[in-house]
């Protein structure tokens, strides 16, 4: 009798449960030091925020550069355990990003097609990713698993450095991940 009791009690504990989430805060990926290194400037601080949104748990970290323009901002876009949500990021990606797999983006018309150039594909980072061009210079977004990261930086600088500099910053996080 004793040994059916344990071999319940072993069994009852080892049953696979669901998707458990570990919310993740972006500020844990990235060091002040590394960004100071990317952009070649001091941090003077280091701000994190978050929020729920449409199933969705959004951590979100800015490192206030001494010169402002060169602040940089990392988000982390994962499940949100405490909402049942039947999207996941990893489908929100394929909705906003499939289209431009081929880099042949679909046509875009009226004020979509004002808003700027379609995302460039980016080879050999996380499990895709997409360069984002923008009039401030672009931000970077990488899928890892069923999360997302994305990295925005600041400066004067043109848009294939933010480029590079924007993926060794998003190495840095998937390392962590």
């Amino acid at each position: 009798m004793c040994l059916v009791t344990s071999l319940l009690v072993i069994l009852g504990g080892c049953t696979k449960r669901g998707d458990v989430s570990v919310r993740r805060d972006a500020c844990s990926l990235v060091s002040k030091e590394e960004v100071e290194a990317v952009q070649g400037a001091p941090v003077n601080d280091v701000k994190s925020s978050e929020h729920s949104d449409g199933g969705f748990f959004v951590s979100q970290c800015f490192y206030t550069a001494a010169e402002f323009s060169k602040s940089v901002t990392v988000a982390l876009v994962q499940s949100d355990p405490k909402q049942d949500s039947k999207r996941s990021p990893k489908d929100f990606w394929k909705e906003k990003f499939d289209p431009y797999q081929d880099e042949e983006p679909k046509t875009k018309t009226g004020r979509e097609g004002e808003q700027g150039s379609a995302p460039k594909k980016i080879e050999g980072l996380g499990d895709e990713a997409f360069w984002v061009s923008n009039r401030f210079g672009g931000v970077l977004y990488v899928l890892k698993g069923n999360a997302f990261i994305s990295i925005g930086l600041g400066g004067t600088d043109d848009g294939e450095t933010k480029l590079t500099k924007s993926k060794a910053l998003a190495q840095k996080a998937l390392q962590r991940l």
